[in-house]
């Protein structure tokens, strides 16, 4: 029978654990980084910082729509997964600065290039509405 680590060792980190995510396992944290990656609000907060440092304040106006709430809570998300830097400076009054880090970079080109087709075919996804609206 194996036991867990000794209270002298440490158990692996869980980047350790995994050489490879698997989004179609259930159990797998990959799919929560995908998650915070491809909502709504996570493509639109990666896609708005590709312009620079902005403040909570910019951002929100930036991205029409979105509530406070869940601005917050899409940028505490992409700070923990590591695609964005936030850093709070202590003045009177505090502002908080956030921008995207190398990595947040990189899977912001990804992003950004799933949106650009978007925009570039919406005519042809309309299109492809219409048609099987005609049918039905």
């Amino acid at each position: 029978m194996m036991s867990g680590p000794s209270k002298t060792e440490k158990s692996p980190k869980l980047s350790e654990r995994f050489e490879r995510g698997d989004l179609f396992a259930a159990p797998c944290p990959s799919r929560d980084v995908l998650n915070h990656v491809s909502s709504r609000w996570g493509v639109l907060v990666l896609i708005g910082l590709r312009t620079g440092t902005h403040r909570f304040s910019e951002l929100r106006r930036k991205i029409d729509g979105v509530s406070e709430k869940m601005l917050a809570q899409t940028l505490q998300a992409l700070v923990k997964d590591g695609f964005v830097s936030r850093v709070s400076h202590p003045v009177v009054p505090p502002f908080v600065e956030y921008s995207l880090t190398p990595m947040g970079e990189e899977v912001s080109e990804k992003v950004m290039a799933l949106a650009d087709w978007i925009e570039e075919n919406f005519a042809r996804v309309l299109e492809a509405r219409d048609s099987l609206d005609s049918v039905n």
